[in-house]
């Protein structure tokens, strides 16, 4: 017969036994996150759908950043290499598109996607929330580098001061289409 202890005494070593595996656990997964590992805390949804190759809205609505706000564009945004500066790693961003490529069902290799920020770098988006990116694909057109080109027209205006930057980050994430027609 084994000793157990009596209901409502910790045993302290089977306590001090969990206490270690929970820093343990930790512990891996900040040396993982330091590392530039591919543990992902996913908010992935499980199904998600593109319609007319764009994103499934309440999977990817688009999410801001907020160090990006209109008083300090020219801090940010409008800084040449900024985007550079906080793009994330492939090693966060590979396994993510992955993911994302399954959520949507989406088939062929994944180097037919690109992971798209919906609303980009360039015009505040947020560089590593999931709600912010998606696999675009690039056939048919307009396809990733379509939008590409939507986005670098954009940047320009709103660093040009010819449209505000809730407006460009409005028009990306709504119907960025329309204005590839009107500068293809």
């Amino acid at each position: 017969m084994s000793a157990r202890p009596k209901a409502g005494k910790p045993n302290p070593k089977r306590s001090a036994r969990k206490r270690l595996a929970g820093i343990a656990a930790a512990g891996a997964l900040a040396l993982a996150a330091a590392a530039g590992g591919a543990t992902i805390a996913s908010t992935v949804p499980a199904h998600c759908a593109a319609h007319s190759g764009n994103p499934d809205h309440t999977c990817t609505p688009g999410v801001l950043n907020p160090s990006v706000t209109q008083s300090n564009i020219q801090r940010t945004i409008c800084v040449p290499g900024y985007t550079a500066k906080i793009r994330p790693h492939v090693s966060y961003t590979n396994p993510l598109k992955a993911e994302l490529v399954r959520s949507y069902g989406l088939t062929g290799p994944l180097s037919a996607y690109e992971l798209d920020h919906m609303v980009s770098l360039e015009l505040g988006g947020n560089p590593t929330n999931p709600a912010n990116l998606w696999p675009e694909a690039y056939l048919p057109v307009p396809g990733a580098h379509e939008k590409d080109r939507v986005e670098n027209y954009l940047h320009r205006q709103v660093c040009d001061g010819q449209m505000t930057l809730a407006a460009a980050q409005k028009q990306i994430a709504s119907d960025w289409e329309s204005v590839w027609v009107q500068i293809k």
